[in-house]
């Protein structure tokens, strides 16, 4: 069993290193689009457009690569095109970078079976190329769009209901729902559903979004406080990630906290849901105001309660920090446990 878990991590660990890069340049592009055009929201003019759309290319391709490469890590090569295209389609229907993460599994282990078939020499020549990656996309991409696609709408649709219906409930207990809902996927369905009930009323209750604009930073801004005040749980790449969530968690770029959701979900989605409760929960009983359909510390202009945003922020992400560090073990520790596993393993192997 320790041995598929860690095989497992080992899949997921390739797709989060190949997408890293795809949104951090994303993540910060967008950022200085936003941060350059100073009104909290979607940029006006061809030269900061240009920028948004830079950022917004590296947002569209990140889960594609996310899911493609978790599947190369199983199939290899044949698995590429099945998982790049399938967590596309998946992110069209609105299922996120966790939609990509469950594609690209699937890819790659239908691929594998796929690769099990006995073929003729003849058809071995060509398979990589011709008969694996259409057969694996055609299964995959069946199953986004004629299996899981309408199931994801239908339960989005639910969701949204549901809200409308919250509407009347306690602060305190409204502010927990949309807190947890904002940072559980980070930009995914969950998040969009929450964010949008809010954005939509901004002109007649800006106190929603006074707290969802909180819960929009903490996840960014939870991680980069936990690789500063805990590097030795992090490596190097996840350490340079931080300072890059830090700048998207400023301009209200909850994406930024998805390399590190995508790399260690058990213990990076819970601490951050977390943290979006209390950073909400905490704006919405302190009476904060957020005139901008917009998140993070760029929209500090058009708010009322500045101090309170301000902590309520703070609250949110240092219990984001706090709880993943506590859930995180040192990285020499988690390399000891990896290697005796392994170990294990292979003594079992010998027998």
């Amino acid at each position: 069993m320790k041995t598929k878990i860690l095989e497992l991590k080992r899949h997921l660990l390739t797709g989060t290193s190949h997408m890293l890069p795809f949104i951090v340049a994303g993540g910060v592009l967008l950022a200085l689009s936003v941060m350059l055009n100073g009104k909290g929201a979607q940029p006006e003019g061809a030269f900061l457009t240009g920028i948004w759309d830079m950022g917004i290319a590296g947002f569209t391709l990140f889960v594609p690569v996310l899911g493609g490469y978790i599947a190369y890590s199983i199939a290899d090569r044949p698995a590429l095109a099945p998982g790049m295209i399938g967590a596309y389609l998946a992110n069209q229907v609105n299922a996120g970078f966790l939609g990509a993460i469950i594609v690209g599994f699937i890819a790659g282990y239908v691929v594998l079976q796929l690769k099990r078939i006995p073929l003729s020499n003849k058809l071995k020549a060509i398979s990589t190329y011709f008969i694996l990656p259409i057969g694996g996309t055609f299964i995959v991409s069946g199953l986004v769009i004629w299996v899981i696609g309408s199931p994801i709408a239908m339960a989005m649709e639910s969701l949204n209901l549901w809200l409308q219906g919250m509407a009347g409930a306690s602060k305190a207990f409204l502010g927990a729902i949309l807190g947890g809902m904002t940072a559980f996927d980070m930009g995914g369905p969950v998040n969009k559903v929450a964010t949008l009930f809010a954005q939509t009323q901004v002109g007649t209750q800006p106190w929603l979004m006074g707290g969802v604009g909180v819960a929009i930073c903490v996840p960014p801004l939870g991680m980069f406080l936990a690789t500063l005040l805990s590097p030795k749980r992090y490596t190097p790449e996840e350490r340079e990630a931080g300072k890059a969530a830090g700048i998207m968690g400023c301009i209200g770029i909850t994406e930024g906290a998805i390399p590190f959701a995508a790399a260690d979900p058990l213990r990076v989605i819970p601490a951050i849901v977390l943290g979006g409760i209390v950073g909400n929960v905490t704006a919405f009983m302190l009476g904060v105001l957020n005139h901008a359909p917009w998140g993070g510390l760029i929209v500090l202009p058009v708010v009322d309660g500045r101090l309170f945003y301000l902590l309520a922020t703070i609250a949110g992400s240092v219990t984001t920090a706090l709880i993943v560090n506590a859930l995180k073990k040192p990285i020499t520790e988690r390399e000891e446990k990896n290697q005796d596993a392994e170990e294990d393993s292979l003594e079992l192997d010998f027998e």
